[in-house]
């Protein structure tokens, strides 16, 4: 049966490619970003113009009823902690932590509607795992997974709410850090599968979440090659 899902995000990376995952099992998708355009345009997917830090969010574009939403706006700032300034903890915050909170907010009575109501957030393994120079975006993320869990006791049994900590994952966002072969052998070596997450796995994961893990919710699943937990000998 065809389900109703909202896309923040999804001209590129995981974004795109979780809304052509859910479009290809016969979903219809509305998504939303600065650039709309930017997204695959095909039947039963529909785009509008929000930019989740700057605008009101547009609720009057919704459906009546929303079967899942997902949150994919991110960001990767790393910085010295002396070097950052205030003004760059707040942005982050706005981006990845307040952008969720006014999507959630505004869709929240048609994701009610749903017989499986279900928010699929996104952190970063830098939470769990504690990396230099991550100060900014692992704090922001950080709030990411206790809205995650706090939403998720708040609005069961009507709407699950989780998240996905993935590791460095091939994305237009990560550019400059794959930018070449030897970062990508680098980044490679450091998880102990020995490979790069690609963002069809990671939206794999998330229309996973979203359309069918009924029995999940309040968990932020960690999809980093091992990164977090494995030390190889």
């Amino acid at each position: 049966m065809a389900k109703q899902f909202l896309i923040i995000g999804a001209g590129s990376g995981i974004g795109a490619e979780l809304l052509s995952a859910l479009a290809e099992r016969g979903d219809e998708v509305l998504h939303m970003s600065r650039n709309p355009d930017a997204a695959a345009d095909r039947p039963g997917v529909r785009g509008v113009r929000w930019d989740a830090v700057a605008e009101p969010f547009p609720a009057d574009a919704l459906p009546e009823r929303i079967d899942g939403l997902a949150y994919c706006p991110g960001s990767i700032r790393l910085k010295p902690f002396h070097r950052l300034g205030d003004d760059e903890f707040l942005e982050d915050l706005q981006l990845n932590l307040l952008g969720a909170v006014r999507a959630i907010r505004g869709a929240l009575s048609p994701l009610k509607r749903s017989e499986n109501g279900a928010i699929v957030l996104f952190s970063t393994v830098a939470v769990q795992l504690g990396m230099p120079y991550h100060a900014s975006v692992a704090a922001a993320k950080g709030a990411v997974e206790g809205l995650t869990r706090a939403l998720a006791a708040e609005l069961a049994p009507a709407v699950r709410v989780n998240a996905i900590a993935p590791t460095l994952t091939d994305t237009p966002l990560a550019r400059r850090l794959l930018s070449s072969e030897e970062k990508r052998a680098a980044a490679a070596a450091r998880h102990p599968l020995g490979r790069i997450a690609d963002a069809s796995e990671m939206a794999q994961t998330a229309a996973w979440l979203l359309r069918d893990a009924r029995s999940v919710t309040g968990q932020v699943i960690t999809a980093d090659a091992g990164l977090a937990r494995l030390r190889l000998m």
